[in-house]
């Protein structure tokens, strides 16, 4: 339990720098002809600093609840799978397992990742721009039912699938490394 507050915690801080890069990421993706940093002053310029922020609400509540089933699901197949094998599982078998709940934990949250990508690309001032979560799920609801809600959960799912597999692989064959390193030492 602990373990998912400091994690928990750790994205509301993360999100203090993931969020400015991805508004102005997703405003230079709709936008092509502008360049990064006119992006940027503008933004600044038309909205202030609450520009940079605009979906920063949206994206914990994406991250928090994303992780709260990528990180039990991934050690609950580590531990079915070392169960069928009778032994723990080797880190690419523990990176199959993140490719698995990073993708399961995707797809289950993309109707967040929808509302927080309305939000941070709204128009500034309109009502979508206020960042409420639940009217800009209900918004695409009313215009585009379930399908709108799931726009983009084959990419997303892919996409953190493959980060899973590296990131959750790399995680577990440090650790076990670590772990080795601290056995030696004296």
């Amino acid at each position: 339990m602990k373990h998912m507050l400091a994690a928990s915690a750790g994205e509301v801080v993360a999100c203090l720098i993931r969020v400015p890069s991805e508004v102005v990421k997703q405003r230079a993706q709709v936008s092509a002809s502008t360049r990064t940093f006119q992006i940027f002053s503008n933004i600044l310029y038309e909205e202030g600093i609450q520009g940079l922020y605009r979906g920063y609400k949206s994206t914990v509540l994406r991250e928090i609840p994303f992780s709260l089933v990528q990180f039990p699901l991934w050690e609950s197949l580590k531990a079915l799978w070392s169960w069928r094998q009778d032994h723990v599982v080797d880190s690419w078998q523990s990176a199959v397992c993140g490719a698995f709940a990073g993708g399961f934990a995707a797809a289950v949250t993309t109707p967040l990742d929808v509302a927080k990508t309305r939000i941070m690309l709204a128009k500034a001032g309109s009502s979508t721009a206020n960042g409420n979560v639940l009217s800009a799920l209900h918004g695409v609801w009313q215009s585009q039912g379930l399908a709108g809600l799931f726009a983009g959960v084959f990419p997303r799912m892919a996409a953190i699938s493959l980060g899973g597999f590296i990131f959750l692989g790399a995680y577990d064959h440090t650790h076990r490394l670590l772990l080795e390193v601290g056995r030696k030492s004296p």
